[in-house]
């Protein structure tokens, strides 16, 4: 019997890629990869996945290639891991007849401004915000709302293009760069929009949600300001009942606003003193490496289950584990070239450890924009207290070395 396909339409870069392709093989199905640049992504050649090159931003050219497939043997499910492409994706199973999410709900949460009014007319808790296309709209946004001010793009993943602005100096050199910018780094155009919202007060996490079910609430961590480059998450996060419940009811009101009643979604937010105020919604699995860190300390493997809900299957939301997990990520100390690595192994036997990886070599350019590309690597630990996992992970993560020899021509990517 020829095994049907599952299709991805391209995917995410941070790691899980190669796991949704994996979980879909266990599942009995044929995983295909449709992209425009199979290069990018390293795990193609080594889980020997099978690719077809079409261009991505071409609805119809996606259509046809489905169709050639499902020529071949019966298409089962089509999926994307990535950002840029949830939207693409829910269309274009909608069009073909398969499961997935309400494509209007997935392009309302991947525009930010959009996202905001929707949620501000449902009353649920956002950060003030004003759109901007100009800069001085963005200055005069900032001095309406109050410094400090977040200003960051309308569209985008991983805070690619996210600074604290504490002057109206620093809001128009910001927005006039975030202005100028005409595609991403997927070679997609961008909105000449961008967002100046107020800055929430209070520690972040985000909600991993499956359906109408709240599956946890993860702490973040953060690096230094102006940036938010998350450097780690620790999963459950550790909070009081009422905290927990502040969170999860506010997270639930957002989630019937926006009618994202399918499969995962990625809520961050700020506990505020007045209460949580939602930052971002993404109609996707978190990235960051958080659906592992809930398979670690739940058992509960959100990426099968997703790829499960693909296929028309009935998903499994038990979690047979109780325990905490943790990640903390490696990230340059300058931009410039690896010069060497020291601790990796060392990192590894630290008890508790379940992973610990790079995401490069020695020899490459490394950078240090203010966004998820910062990272170079990760190591994750788990524990029957949270106690545990933190500890754990930050032995492990002191361990290791990376050595960086500074590179004049990247005083630019300096943050």
């Amino acid at each position: 019997m020829i095994p049907p396909w599952l299709v991805f339409v391209e995917s995410n870069t941070s790691g899980t890629g190669r796991l949704f392709v994996r979980a879909a093989v266990r599942e009995g199905a044929r995983p295909i990869l449709l992209t425009a640049d199979p290069a990018r992504y390293g795990y193609v050649a080594e889980e020997a996945l099978d690719v077809l090159e079409v261009d991505t931003q071409d609805g119809a050219a996606l259509l046809a290639a489905c169709r050639r497939l499902a020529a071949e043997a019966p298409l089962a499910g089509l999926t994307s891991s990535s950002e840029y492409f949830v939207a693409t994706a829910a269309a274009l199973a909608r069009r073909l007849g398969l499961p997935g999410p309400l494509p209007a709900a997935v392009r309302t949460c991947r525009d930010k401004q959009a996202l905001r009014r929707r949620l501000q007319a449902a009353g649920v808790g956002i950060p003030a915000f004003r759109p901007a296309s100009s800069v001085k709209a963005a200055v005069a946004a900032a001095r309406s709302i109050g410094f400090p001010v977040v200003v960051k793009p309308v569209s985008g993943t991983g805070s690619a293009g996210v600074r604290l602005c504490e002057a109206a100096e620093a809001v128009a050199a910001h927005a006039g760069a975030l202005l100028r910018q005409r595609r991403n780094e997927r070679g997609m155009p961008l909105p000449r929009r961008i967002l100046v919202e107020a800055l929430a007060d209070g520690p972040e996490y985000s909600v991993e949600t499956f359906g109408s079910a709240v599956v946890g609430i993860t702490r973040k961590h953060l690096g230094p300001l102006p940036f938010f480059v998350e450097v780690g998450h620790d999963f459950p996060a550790a909070l009081s009942d009422a905290a927990r419940a502040r969170i999860e009811q506010e997270v639930r009101r957002a989630l019937e606003a926006l009618a994202l009643g399918w499969g995962p979604a990625h809520f961050e937010l700020r506990l505020t003193a007045e209460g949580p105020r939602i930052i971002e919604v993404n109609p996707r699995l978190a990235g960051g490496y958080i659906p592992e860190l809930v398979r670690l300390a739940f058992g509960l493997d959100l990426i099968g289950e997703t790829v499960r809900l693909a296929l028309g299957r009935a998903v499994r939301l038990e979690r047979p584990l109780a325990r905490f997990a943790s990640i903390r990520f490696l990230l340059a100390p300058r931009a410039g070239t690896l010069a060497g690595v020291e601790g990796l192994e060392a990192a590894r036997q630290v008890e508790g450890v379940a992973e610990a990886q790079l995401y490069t070599r020695p020899g490459n350019r490394v950078r240090r924009g203010g966004d998820f590309r910062d990272r170079l690597g990760h190591v994750m630990a788990a524990g029957p207290t949270p106690e545990a996992a933190h500890a754990a992970v930050e032995q492990a993560h002191a361990a290791i070395r990376l050595t960086v020899q500074p590179d004049p021509t990247m005083a630019a990517e300096e943050a």
